[in-house]
């Protein structure tokens, strides 16, 4: 299912996910004390773009725990959003099921990027 998951997923809306990462980090970016924030995002780009076969696991310290309360009151809650109502909304059908469950798991990485690796 990894490959042929990841290619129907790029074509029918992990290209918007994958922008809406990229967006947030470039935006991240232009700022000099963002830089580490957007790295971060540019990080799970690849992630958003073809997440089936990858797993994401939660850890990291005080910097991290800061850094996620930053970016979840600036960037995370409109990236949680929108990957929670795609997430909703493809789970409708039997097919989309598994869709949907790569749209939640990003909604949890939304919320609490910092930390996290992506296997």
């Amino acid at each position: 299912m990894g490959c042929l998951g990841n290619i129907i997923w790029f074509l029918c809306g992990g290209l918007v996910s994958g922008l809406s990462w990229l967006l947030a980090g470039v935006l991240w970016c232009i700022t000099i004390v963002g830089i580490p924030i957007g790295l971060q995002c540019f990080k799970f780009v690849g992630l958003s773009f073809f997440p089936f076969g990858r797993r994401v696991e939660y850890g990291g310290g005080a910097f991290s725990m800061l850094a996620n309360i930053i970016w979840l009151l600036v960037s995370g809650i409109p990236l949680a959003i929108e990957h929670a109502v795609f997430g909703i909304l493809l789970s409708i059908t039997i097919i989309g099921i598994p869709f949907g469950k790569q749209h939640f798991k990003l909604a949890k990485l939304a919320l609490m990027p910092f930390g996290a690796r992506v296997y």
